[in-house]
């Protein structure tokens, strides 16, 4: 079974964050939702979310992908938390798919994953990612090798599936389709 981290931090979107965590459970993949710090993590409609643990609980090597929701200052919040870099290193090193959504990409622009990748992202940041990225796209999806971006809470429902995809194969992601009808 895969096993996938979303981290959360303030202020992230709620849309990007919960849809990725059910879309993948429903596929049989275990998430473990890291929070940046102990106790709720409010996110940026106000709603009131508890992580399974922090970031100080899990290892990098536990995992076969991670998956960064937006939101501001969600990403803004990953970005400057010097463990998620590890992780993100750690990832990228092995080969592991690493995922973003929204603002999130800003995180791997600023980590320097994106320089030999296409990429999509929320229009608010984008000059940040195409000043880093090797291509800017129009997709509401991108995957470049292990690099997996998507654009917005708008999208957040095609970019679960194709993480259920990319991990469990497309079977897995039209039999999880076929309980929640969602037109990909």
């Amino acid at each position: 079974m895969s096993k996938v981290l979303v981290p959360l931090a303030p202020g992230f979107e709620e849309i990007e964050a919960i849809t990725v965590i059910d879309i993948l459970r429903r596929a049989g993949v275990e998430v473990i939702v890291a929070g940046t710090q102990a106790g709720q993590i409010a996110a940026s409609r106000k709603t009131k979310h508890v992580p399974d643990c922090t970031l100080d609980e899990v290892r990098p090597d536990d995992f076969d992908m991670i998956v960064l929701p937006g939101g501001q200052p969600g990403a803004t919040n990953l970005r400057n938390d010097p463990r998620l870099r590890k992780f993100i290193e750690t990832l990228q090193a092995r080969n592991r798919p690493i995922a973003a959504i929204c603002a999130a990409p800003t995180v791997l622009a600023a980590y320097g994953v994106l320089k030999d990748r296409s990429a999509t992202c929320h229009p608010s940041v984008r000059a940040e990612v195409a000043s880093a990225a090797k291509r800017m796209s129009d997709e509401r999806v991108v995957v470049d090798g292990s690099v997996i971006t998507s654009q917005s809470a708008g999208t957040a429902m095609e970019f679960a599936f194709k993480l259920v995809e990319i991990l469990c194969g497309a079977g897995k992601a039209a039999e999880v389709n076929r309980g929640v009808l969602a037109r990909l």
